[in-house]
This record gives C-alpha cells, sequence and structure tokens, in this order.
C-alpha cells in the first residue's frame, strides 16, 4: 500500500518531509496531524514504515483514505532506521529532505519557515528543537540550541560547526538535507549505527554549507525513541565510535563532542546505572572485555549497585547541585528505579512534574 506515485507530468516538489517509522500506530497520527496542517503546494509529506507489527498500518490506512496525497510505503521487512531513511530520501522527490521523526510534533509555521530558509544552494539545514514530556503536558526544555539568531557555516567552519551542532544532530527530526547532498555521499558505511545522517554530514570531504535556524521547529517527545532499551549500547559504544571515526576532524574537536571511551567516566555509568540503562547484562556484554583491572572492578561495582539507591544519590546530586538540569532530573525520576522518595525529595526542593509514562 503506497501513497501516489511522483510522475514526470508532476513539479519538483521544494521539500519532502520523510518519515521513517516502526511501531509508532500509537504516536504517528499525532505527528502526521502537526505536519498536515502545514502542507502546501511544493512540500510533499512521506511515509516508510519498517514492516511494523502494530497498528501502524491500519492508522496509515485511515490517514490515507483522508489525504491522498500522503505516500506510504510499507517495507516487507523491518532493515533498520538508516535504511528505512535512505529508502526515504530515495523514493523522496523534493529538492530538499526533512527527516522527520514519527513520534514528536512540528510547532506551528515550521514548515514555512524551513521553506523560507531553504535556497537550493546550502547542503543542510539544522533546526531548533524543544523538550517535553511524554504527554506534552510540561517543556523540560525550551531550546537544545542556544541560539539568538541563524547562524550559517561554511567548510572553512567545520570545526566550529562539528562542535557547536554534532550533539543537536543526535536527533534525526532536526536535518532538512538537500536531497542531492545526501545520495552524493555515504550511506552503507553507516547502516547499524542508528545515526545515518551524522556520517552522511560529517565524512569526508566536508559539508560546504549549512544553516541552523534558532527558532525551536520541533517539540520533542522525550524519552521515547524506540531504542531506549539500548541506551547504554548507544551513548556508551555507538555514538562515540562514531564521532571518532571522521578523519578530518581534531582530537580536541571530538573530545569536545563526546570522549572517545566515556563509559570510562565513573559519573557516566553511574547515571546510567540510575536510569536502570546500565546492569551486570551491560557490563558483561560491552564493558567487561573492554577493561581489566581496576577499571573492571569499578565498573562491575556499578552495575552491581542497588539501582534504587544509585537513583535517589543521582536525584539528591542534580537537585543539590546541579538543579538547572531539568531534562536529566526529569529522566532520572522517569526511570523504573525512581522511588517514592526521590520524588517526594524533589518535591519538597520545589521541583515537581507531571509524569505519566
Amino acid at each position: 500500500m503506497t501513497g501516489p506515485e511522483r510522475t514526470d507530468s508532476v513539479a519538483m516538489p521544494k521539500l519532502s518531509i520523510c518519515i521513517a517509522t516502526y511501531n509508532r500506530g500509537n504516536y504517528i497520527g499525532e505527528t502526521l496531524d502537526s505536519i498536515l496542517s502545514q502542507i502546501q503546494p511544493g512540500v510533499e509529506l512521506l511515509v516508510v514504515d519498517g514492516a511494523s507489527p502494530d497498528n501502524t498500518p491500519a492508522v496509515m490506512a485511515q490517514y490515507l483514505s483522508r489525504h491522498p496525497q500522503i505516500r506510504y510505503f510499507r517495507e516487507q521487512v523491518n532493515s533498520g532506521v538508516d535504511r528505512d531513511y535512505d529508502k526515504a530520501v530515495g523514493y523522496a522527490s523534493g529538492e530538499y529532505c526533512w527527516l522527520m521523526s514519527d513520534d514528536d510534533l512540528l510547532k506551528p509555521g515550521a514548515v514555512q519557515r524551513v521553506l523560507s530558509a531553504i535556497d537550493g544552494k546550502t547542503d543542510l539545514i539544522v533546526a531548533n528543537t524543544e523538550v517535553w514530556n511524554a504527554d506534552f503536558s510540561q517543556c523540560l526544555l525550551d531550546r537544545r540550541l542556544k541560539f539568538a539568531a541563524d547562524v550559517d557555516y561554511r567548510k572553512d567552519d567545520q570545526e566550529r560547526f562539528f562542535i557547536d551542532i554534532a550533539n543537536q544532530l543526535s536527533f534525526i527530526g532536526c536535518v532538512i538535507i538537500r536531497r542531492q547532498f545526501w545520495l552524493s555521499r555515504d550511506r552503507e558505511s553507516y547502516y547499524g549505527t542508528v545515526f545515518i545522517h551524522v556520517g552522511v554530514i560529517f565524512q569526508h570531504p566536508a559539508i560546504e554549507t549549512a544553516k541552523v535556524v534558532s527558532e525551536p521547529l520541533i517539540a520533542i517527545r522525550d524519552g521515547n525513541a524506540n531504542w531506549v532499551p539500548r541506551t547504554f549500547e548507544i551513548w556508551a559504544i555507538k555514538w562515540p565510535e562514531l564521532i571518532w571515526s571522521f578523519p578530518d576532524l581534531s582530537e580536541a574537536a571530538k573530545h569536545a563532542v563526546c570522549p572517545r571511551e566515556q563509559w570510562r567516566r565513573l559519573k557516566f555509568v553511574f547515571y546510567h546505572r540510575a536510569m536502570g540503562s546500565y546492569s551486570v547484562a551491560e557490563f558483561r556484554k560491552y564493558l567487561s572485555p573492554r577493561t581489566k583491572g581496576l577499571a573492571w572492578v569499578v565498573a562491575y561495582a556499578v552495575a552491581a549497585f542497588p539501582g534504587k539507591l544509585a537513583n535517589l544519590i543521582v536525584v539528591l546530586y542534580y537537585l543539590l547541585f546541579n538543579r538547572a538540569a531539568r531534562l536529566q532530573v526529569f529522566d532520572v525520576l522517569c526511570s523504573r528505579y525512581a522511588s517514592t522518595a526521590s520524588r517526594s525529595i524533589a518535591q519538597a526542593l520545589g521541583l515537581t512534574f507531571s509524569i505519566k509514562k
């Protein structure tokens, strides 16, 4: 089941909004609603479904009946998020592709803001974002990038661009990329990284032109990524390996984005223990083969540390010393290890969240 195919008689859209989805039947409708209200001539919307076994096809059938302009591609097998976004760009017809996520929301006016930023010359547009809790009842972070105005980068600015923007790019929904630029780059080497777009952007040769839109255009639904069960693997192994793989960037720039072996940092692994994403299972799979001696002992001790106690310690740390880190506090309080004591302390210190997960 697919939406209408493009023909030569149809003018090339200026923008293709490309969604790769998997098992998001409970969320994708809200995402589509936030986009469809902004669709205008010169903008197409397409969805690549990676063989979702949930009710995604039924939800999409309802939307296709009301909005036949949606182009829907149902894959026979799931080939992973990286391949599915690559397929989406291949199916797209637009001059630019917005690699939109499948459970977040476009803010009003976002499409028009992007269209006004498209000039046919800039290879990449990066949208600022804000972060909300799962039901969008509370804003946790009003902007991930603290830019007061739009910023343009050139090839000679590569290191500054990398340092400023790489962590924002860990969220694929902020990427609006010139389609021919994407297709001209190596993509297959980044299948399985979970961040194919980052590989496309920072591989050799350096990107020629990029623009950051300072205004938040997307509301992110925090803590709802498909890879949440693999959180430790993603941030301890996959993300650092990718960041440190780019040959054109200095070690100082890479370190500014992410330490090469950040799993060696006690604070990092203890936080993941408090979150419930690091345990003896993750230690055995990822850190035991990489450590020895004292480092092995410390990594194992943290993995075996009582999760609820770790959660309480981390909550106290943030509330006493870094209360401004609302997003981190919220995530810890949403952990399966979060106790009544942790939440009571947060409330006693004047920090309350509506936690509906």
